[in-house]
């Protein structure tokens, strides 16, 4: 499935609306480039899931779980960036089974973690390029420029959804 998301409250938005697809046991990995606005998306899913906020990037202390405030299953938002193997990722114990587990930069490092998970990439067009003097400052710059989102569902979860991915 391709969304086309023409700025950052629209990015939210989403992510809002996809909250209200998701239950305790997902697993949503956050793919694209500096910048791209994973952490906006995963606010938007904070804030439909109803957790305790402020989302925000978890780059220095790795994942977060915000405690759900209308009875749903928490949030834990993980950011992998700096992560060199899934052997890291296992030290941080995260519950998937009774949460949704978004994980910036998780690709590739989650192999065995759950059957089922649903992938989303980001695409910024061509030609607009993003300089972040850190990764903390990288959400804010080319925050209103249009991204393109491609969202695959793999496994038994996603399974005759919008979202399955193309065998």
């Amino acid at each position: 499935m391709r969304v086309d998301v023409p700025d950052a409250a629209t990015m939210e938005a989403f992510g809002r609306e996809l909250a209200g697809g998701l239950r305790a046991g997902d697993l949503v990995l956050l793919t694209g480039p500096l910048g791209a606005g994973k952490t906006t998306l995963t606010r938007g899913i904070g804030d439909g899931l109803g957790v305790r906020g402020p989302v925000q990037s978890p780059t220095f202390v790795l994942a977060r779980t915000h405690p759900n405030l209308a009875g749903g299953p928490p949030l834990v938002h993980v950011d992998a960036y700096r992560l060199e193997s899934a052997l890291y990722l296992d030290d941080l114990d995260l519950d998937f089974d009774r949460s949704v587990v978004v994980v910036e930069w998780g690709a590739g490092l989650l192999d065995g973690a759950s059957d089922s998970w649903l992938e989303v990439l980001i695409e910024r067009p061509e030609g607009i390029a993003v300089a972040p003097a850190d990764a903390a400052d990288a959400e804010h710059l080319g925050a209103d420029e249009p991204r393109v989102l491609e969202l695959r569902g793999y496994g038994p979860r996603w399974a005759g959804t919008p979202f399955e991915a193309s065998q």
